[in-house]
Formats: structure tokens, C-alpha cells, sequence
């Protein structure tokens, strides 16, 4: 009966954080609401309020010309402040390298011996060492991100020579959420026996 209990609960766990997160998500952006003139809420227009109407607001809002503006004062804003200029441009600039839909911040997924010679983790190609760093370096080099796990934002840039790592024939998508998963899913169609 206990495995059974413990079975049951590893599949709606993932489900109910989920649906619980989503909700936390929504509700919040449903607050934007009160920025909204009373006649043009949803309690006014059609006596009910209909969840996810503040998301939507939210979006169009933030897509408009008047959110871009508004956007644009907060980053000069915040770029203005001593302390908080340092942190919040780090940060920036790691996001929008991660999330942008131009740029690929990690470009393949590698095998690594890492943190010591005999044990591998995945690590993700990042690019070609640059500026002085590569004056220094004779020989092929590339520049890699070991995550650590299961909060892939942490972990470690290393310059390792090309001949150190492997290239894994996996998405990089499939890589991290192996990663982050901490190896308990292996990717769809990756199990090492061709299977």
C-alpha cells in the first residue's frame, strides 16, 4: 500500500506545483486590475471576475508603446542607483543572454571530467575564449558553463582545451532538463544502449 501511496504522490506532486505556481502567476498579474478604470473590469462589464484577464492587460500593456516607455524610465531608473546599477546590470545581462530568442547562449551540450579527473557532469558550450584571455592560451581552447544542479543559473564558467570534453549528440534542452532533474530523467531516446 505504501508504494503505491509513494507512486501516487510522484505524479501529482508535479501536476498540483504546477497548477499552483500557474495560479500564483495569474493571480498576480490579475492585481495589475487595479491600475484598470472600475468600468472596464470585469466585475463591471460582465458582473463576474474572469481570472487571467489581468494577464492579458498585462501583456498588452507591456507590448504597447506606452508599457515600452514606461519599461525604458524603470531600466534608466535603476541604472541610476550606485548599488543597485552593479547588481541589476548583472543580472540583465545574464537574462537576456540566457532568454533571448536571438542570441544562443549555450550552443551544444558536452561531457566533462569535472570537478576532478574520473568523474563527468554536462557542461554546456559557450563560446571562444577572447581578449587577453586567448593571447595566454596556446593551443584549441573553448569556453564552457558546468551548472550545478538543480539550479542550472549557478555554476562555474572554465576554459578547457577542445580535446578535454565530448559533444553529446542531445539537445541542449534535453541537457538541462537532465540537469536539472539531477539525472533522474534521461532525455527520450538517449540511453547510452541505442535504444
Amino acid at each position: 500500500m505504501k508504494k503505491y501511496v509513494i507512486a501516487g504522490l510522484l505524479i501529482w506532486i508535479p501536476v498540483v506545483i504546477t497548477i499552483w505556481v500557474l495560479k500564483l502567476i495569474v493571480d498576480t498579474l490579475d492585481q495589475t486590475l487595479l491600475l484598470v478604470p472600475v468600468q472596464w473590469r470585469t466585475e463591471s462589464l460582465f458582473g463576474v471576475h474572469i481570472p487571467g484577464l489581468g494577464v492579458l492587460i498585462a501583456l498588452v500593456i507591456a507590448t504597447n508603446i506606452l508599457g515600452a516607455r514606461l519599461l525604458n524610465f524603470g531600466n534608466d531608473l535603476l541604472h541610476r542607483i550606485p548599488v543597485v546599477r552593479s547588481i541589476y546590470s548583472s543580472v540583465k545581462q545574464i537574462s537576456d543572454t540566457l532568454f533571448s530568442s536571438s542570441g544562443q547562449a549555450f550552443r551544444k551540450a558536452l561531457l566533462v571530467q569535472w570537478p576532478r579527473e574520473g568523474m563527468w557532469t554536462i557542461a554546456f558550450l559557450t563560446g571562444m575564449p577572447g581578449g587577453d584571455v586567448a593571447n595566454h592560451l596556446k593551443g584549441d581552447y573553448i569556453s564552457i558553463y558546468v551548472p550545478t544542479t538543480p539550479n542550472p543559473t549557478g555554476g562555474y564558467f572554465v576554459v578547457v582545451a577542445r580535446t578535454d570534453v565530448i559533444e553529446l549528440d542531445m539537445s541542449v534542452d534535453d541537457a538541462l532538463k537532465y540537469v536539472i532533474s539531477m539525472g533522474v530523467a534521461p532525455p527520450t531516446n538517449y540511453y547510452g544502449n541505442g535504444k
